[in-house]
């Protein structure tokens, strides 16, 4: 029956015919859609290409209003980045939060009291106390500085040179002559025989000399008054132990019974107010 139905010409013919228009319908078909297909993607693609363009645009124009930087240049993101990372280091070695907080941790030690006020009370205070305190500078750099650049009428190099000036004449009121003279013997720079006058001062010390004189500075200012808190605390400290020695009460800690009246003492004198009084005032 094969044989027969493979020699037979009429069907044959009629079985190829069949095929061949049944492949070039399919075939027709699976391009047209393959077309469509496509074609709808790409509008779709370019629709996201020009709605994520429009929001890059918007983000660009938001960033450059509120920072004054435009996310498209490479160069600018990357130095902001940057100055991000090391924001902590400069509001710890540039301005009064390091005097700041290491009194409080000496009046915390000389008080005996361990965790309080806890670090994070006194981390919080310190920052705080530090905008306060800094609040002319900063508002200094933002109006020669800042907003000059913001509104594109000077350079980066010229923002940070202009921000340096204010920085530089607050660090220099708190350094120590002797500091200052030490780190430019360091740094084997030449000095007049006559000496820098306060204008020559800022103008010709970089940065780099400033800045550690200024930490030195702080540091020694920090332990002194660190010193005179001990003192009061300590004189508590002395009578508790020589009044329980004279009562035979040897085995009871003299801190135990010294804690309550360090804290009496505190509160009566309004001792945070006195404290806070003096940090600010010795920036005056």
């Amino acid at each position: 029956m094969i044989k027969s139905a493979i020699n037979n010409n009429k069907i044959s013919k009629k079985l190829i015919i069949k095929f061949a228009i049944s492949l070039f319908l399919t075939i027709f078909l699976s391009v047209m859609a393959f077309t469509i297909h496509s074609y709808a993607q790409a509008v779709n693609s370019g629709e996201e290409t020009v709605t994520s363009t429009s929001q890059t645009q918007d983000e660009d124009s938001l960033l450059r209003d509120i920072i004054g930087v435009d996310a498209s240049e490479p160069l600018e993101v990357v130095l902001l980045l940057t100055v991000l990372s090391l924001a902590p280091s400069f509001l710890i070695m540039l301005t009064c939060f390091t005097r700041i907080v290491i009194v409080f941790s000496f009046m915390r030690n000389a008080m005996a009291t361990n965790t309080t006020p806890p670090n994070q009370v006194i981390m919080g205070l310190s920052l705080f106390l530090t905008i306060f305190i800094m609040s002319p500078v900063f508002t200094e750099i933002n109006e020669v500085a800042y907003k000059p650049y913001k509104n594109e009428e000077i350079t980066l190099e010229q923002t940070v040179q202009r921000a340096a000036v204010p920085l530089k004449t607050f660090m220099l009121k708190q350094t120590d002559n002797e500091d200052l003279e030490f780190f430019i013997g360091l740094s084997k720079t030449d000095v007049p025989e006559e000496g820098y006058s306060i204008e020559e001062v800022k103008e010709d010390l970089s940065m780099t000399i400033v800045i550690p004189s200024f930490i030195i500075s702080e540091l020694k200012r920090a332990f002194q008054m660190g010193l005179l808190l001990f003192i009061p605390f300590l004189v508590i400290d002395l009578v508790v132990a020589s009044t329980l020695m004279s009562m035979g009460m040897m085995m009871l800690p003299p801190a135990m019974i010294s804690l309550p009246f360090k804290i009496l003492m505190f509160v009566l004198v309004d001792g945070w107010q006195l404290l806070i009084g003096a940090l600010v005032n010795s920036y005056n």
